[in-house]
């Protein structure tokens, strides 16, 4: 055997002993792209029933017929471990599982859809190989018969569901917009909370294509309500920057407001994982969306209020219950601590046309989540067990109609309604007595 022969035996020999190396290293990499789009998409919230291990379902999630329970998607008999990628993509874009039995829509399948073939197979490497296995039974629902039945869900699919299609971008566009618009109609799946529903439950948009009803906010979801994502002054996000909003998905916090709700999960388990080249691009993408008011002006400051409360003067109703219970946080101004305790003026949360997530907020108060980059928490009491309902009432009107806020105002007894058990099951808090005096 003469060198040369040697040699290329050698690089042989070389060359077949890296090639599991590369494998294992490629297998890596897609695990980890993997990872980072399950927190893109924020799986593991709904995935994850207090207290349980993550993806192991049992999460409750409740729905105008009952309760659905999200599923085990960890790699467990249980789970998803006999799933072939085939069996995962039928279930996650097509909202078909393995039974063929199609999905609750609780599953937002729909934005789903849009998620190209290579994101599916390095969410499926994930899923198999970089999630433990967790032996969790899948729980029923609680959905009552009849209407437990599955087969009208085939229907619904058939009718609302629209067919898989990654995104694709418009020839010549921005690949920045491009890449925020394939993120919140897809796998963000914003729609799912920030678009109104029909009678029939489905989204009535999809993506910024279809109709102005895209991310125009939704109706009450669990005692909160998902504000407008377009670009209305009033009760959406045209009067902040991109900067701001980059700032808010990161950390839950910006000069402008303050997550609360289920936008808390999303940061905590999601949003604060993601690059700031994807957070920038969300942002500057939801910044192409036009107002759905033309008429919407932006917000002007009004004083007023302000210098009453300064000399003294607490004669507009709430004045003297927001005097006691809130401007030592929120100022009497209105303008809140920057990033510490949210501004009140301006504010498009609490100019919605419905007024649920201020009367939650009120009564059951709520925690900042704790981020890489905002690791403090900030906590605001619930006050039910302290006012009575027409004191919220009276507080919340005063928030909603002063230093030029436009909201509508609320009623004793819509706060009275806000006190009941579907506020307690979400919130978990003791939301006090009802009172009316």
């Amino acid at each position: 055997m003469n060198v040369i022969q040697i040699a290329a035996l050698t690089l042989l020999a070389s060359l077949l002993t890296s090639l599991p190396v590369r494998a294992a290293e490629s297998d890596d990499a897609l695990i980890e792209q993997g990872r980072y789009l399950a927190r893109a998409g924020d799986c593991v919230a709904c995935h994850t029933a207090k207290g349980g291990a993550p993806f192991a379902g049992g999460l409750g999630m409740e729905t105008p017929i009952g309760t659905v329970y999200s599923t085990n998607i960890t790699p467990h008999s249980d789970g998803i471990g006999n799933y072939s990628f085939e069996d995962f993509d039928k279930a996650v874009r097509h909202g078909i599982g393995k039974s063929g039995s199609s999905l609750y829509p609780a599953m937002p399948y729909p934005s789903y859809a849009r998620v190209s073939d290579a994101d599916m197979h390095a969410l499926y490497a994930y899923f198999m190989k970089g999630v433990a296995p967790v032996a969790e039974p899948n729980k029923p629902t609680d959905i009552p018969w009849p209407l437990s039945m599955r087969w009208p869900l085939a229907i619904w699919r058939g009718l609302f569901a629209p067919p898989v299609s990654a995104y694709q971008p418009p020839p010549g566009s921005d690949p920045v917009i491009s890449r925020g618009a394939y993120l919140v109609e897809g796998l963000g799946h914003c729609g799912a909370c920030h678009t109104p529903r029909a009678i029939t439950m489905q989204e009535k948009a999809l993506s910024a294509g279809d109709n102005a009803d895209f991310l125009a906010g939704s109706a009450p979801l669990e005692g909160w309500i998902a504000k407008s994502l377009r670009g209305d002054h009033k009760d959406g996000l045209g009067s902040w920057s991109e900067e701001q909003l980059v700032q808010f998905l990161k950390t839950g916090r910006s000069d402008r407001s303050a997550v609360f709700g289920g936008m808390s999960d999303v940061v905590e388990h999601s949003m604060q994982y993601m690059t700031h080249e994807d957070l920038t691009a969300i942002a500057r993408y939801l910044k192409t969306l036009p107002a759905v008011d033309r008429a919407d002006k932006p917000h002007e400051y009004d004083a007023r209020v302000s210098d009453a409360l300064w000399k003294g003067d607490d004669s507009k109703v709430g004045a003297g219950v927001y005097i006691d219970n809130c401007a030592a946080c929120h100022r009497t101004d209105g303008q809140g601590y920057t990033r510490v305790f949210p501004a009140l003026a301006g504010n498009p949360v609490l100019q919605t046309e419905d007024a649920s997530s201020l009367i939650h907020i009120v009564l059951a108060g709520g925690t900042l989540p704790a981020t890489h980059t905002a690791p403090s928490t900030f906590t605001m009491p619930g006050f039910a067990w302290r006012l009575s309902d027409q004191e919220v009432a009276d507080v919340v009107n005063f928030i909603r109609t002063s230093w030029g806020n436009q909201g509508s105002t609320v009623s004793a007894d819509d706060v009275k309604q806000m006190r009941g058990d579907d506020m307690k099951h979400t919130s978990g808090d003791d939301l006090g007595q009802s009172t009316s005096h």
